[in-house]
């Protein structure tokens, strides 16, 4: 079962080296439905393992000058609070079959949302794109830290509950509220604030005893070899191959999800 483990740390790792989407919204579905690990278990176990391997990334993206340190203050200042007002409300809930079902239904709707944000990026930068120079983006500019700070909130409620979300998700938002960022400081700077987020969440759920700490050495030996050879072929890879594929498959496990809760 360890190799067993390893080797779906190994596709993940590859699929997201390949295509840039979070490993949340594949590691999760899989350690549930592929290997039957409760749900509070594989969810607390990836949030820690999204942190570990996204690690790297982010150092990579803040030596290039490639973080926008405003706006991951920003989302933090609201994606915390929401992980630890959730990791509260669940310590509360009591009984882990309701713990269970609610984090069912929020991962389905998290995967739900990450498939629309992948099958529709490009349209929502090129709109955003458009509206450059009018009335609409100057008067929107004025709430755009309020806004960024409400989405930091939603972000860390979904993925504290979830593990997905911080990737792909906050990415399309990035674009709809800076859009006149370069697409490359948008992902460093989701991702700087993905592994914040999903370290204090991991943290979090740590101390109430839910991660599984051999799973989460396991997942990891095998994930990042998988990066590596996903980043290598991934480069001669279309986008538009891609992006279809993967948005079909999360739109599909987050119906599947949504149904059984």
């Amino acid at each position: 079962m360890e190799i067993a483990y390893s080797f779906a740390g190994l596709v993940v790792g590859f699929v997201v080296g390949l295509t840039g989407i979070g490993g949340g919204a594949l590691m999760t579905p899989i350690l549930i439905v592929g290997f039957g690990i409760p749900p509070v278990t594989a969810v607390s176990t990836d949030l820690l393992y999204a942190a570990i391997t996204k690690c790297g990334g982010s150092v990579s993206y803040a030596r290039k000058k490639l973080v926008e340190w405003r706006v991951v203050l920003l989302l933090l200042s609201g994606s915390i609070p929401g992980s630890l007002l959730t990791l509260n409300y669940l310590h509360g809930l009591g009984g882990l079959e309701k713990i269970e079902s609610l984090m069912n239904i929020t991962l389905g709707v998290s995967l739900v949302l990450t498939s629309i944000a992948v099958f529709m990026r490009n349209r929502i930068r090129q709109a955003v794109t458009n509206l450059q120079g009018t009335k609409l983006e100057s008067r929107a500019r004025r709430f755009r830290p309020y806004v960024t700070l409400l989405m930091g909130i939603v972000l860390g409620a979904l993925v504290t509950l979830s593990s997905v979300g911080a990737g792909a998700l906050g990415t399309a938002l990035l674009i709809v509220l800076y859009p006149r960022m370069s697409m490359q400081s948008i992902v460093g700077t989701d991702l700087v604030h993905a592994v914040v987020l999903t370290a204090i969440a991991g943290a979090g759920h740590y101390s109430m005893g839910n991660v599984d700490l051999w799973l989460l050495l396991f997942l990891v030996v095998g994930s990042l070899p998988g990066v590596y050879m996903g980043s290598h072929i991934g480069t001669r890879l279309s986008p538009k191959v891609i992006q279809p594929i993967m948005g079909s498959l999360l739109l599909a496990i987050g119906m599947r999800f949504m149904l059984a809760g």
